[in-house]
């Protein structure tokens, strides 16, 4: 998997609508179709620090493979600032809104941002996954995924490690060792 942080830090997250408006906090910004590179490219240009999570994809076309780098998640770049500032997101091209409930953006926790930095720094395979919210659980004992839990999904003598983004409602998996996980009861 390869992506891009731009000025990836850690934050401590403070609840509440108030705080947001001040106080930086990572969103998901909903794109158009086939536009997240390009809005990716406009919040490098404004210096805005995002996420947009890639993996290389085999397509087939007649006479030839070919290896693209595709988004993780279709429609979704993720992007850290407070709410004050979100008019320099949503005026980019392509940018539909950020994901909200109530009328309201959501922000994203911090352990989910941080889990898809760690998959980009340590250049971890990982491939889109239908969303699971449910299964036979398990936490990573060692590795760059160390403390993670997800869900054991077992094929043909390989163990795939599912982590669910609920916000977003996507999954992706990670190919990983049986002895690097502990079951949760």
């Amino acid at each position: 998997m390869t992506g891009k942080i731009v000025n990836a830090t850690s934050l401590t997250h403070l609840p509440g609508l108030a705080s947001n408006y001040w106080e930086p906090f990572w969103y998901a910004v909903y794109a158009n179709a086939n536009h997240e590179k390009r809005v990716a490219q406009e919040l490098e240009k404004r210096s805005i620090e995002h996420l947009l999570p890639l993996f290389e994809s085999v397509r087939r076309w007649k006479d030839r493979r070919i290896r693209l780098e595709v988004p993780l998640f279709p429609g979704y770049i993720f992007v850290r600032l407070a709410l004050r500032d979100r008019l320099k997101v949503l005026q980019i091209p392509g940018v539909v809104n950020l994901i909200s409930f109530g009328g309201h953006p959501a922000s994203l926790s911090e352990k989910d941002i941080q889990t898809l930095q760690n998959c980009v720094l340590h250049r971890i395979q990982v491939e889109p996954h239908q969303y699971l919210q449910s299964g036979k659980r398990a936490r990573v004992k060692s590795g760059p995924l160390q403390g993670l839990e997800g869900i054991i999904l077992r094929r043909k003598n390989r163990t795939r490690f599912i982590l669910s983004f609920d916000l977003i409602k996507r999954s992706v998996a990670v190919e990983i060792d049986d002895v690097d996980l502990a079951p949760l009861s």
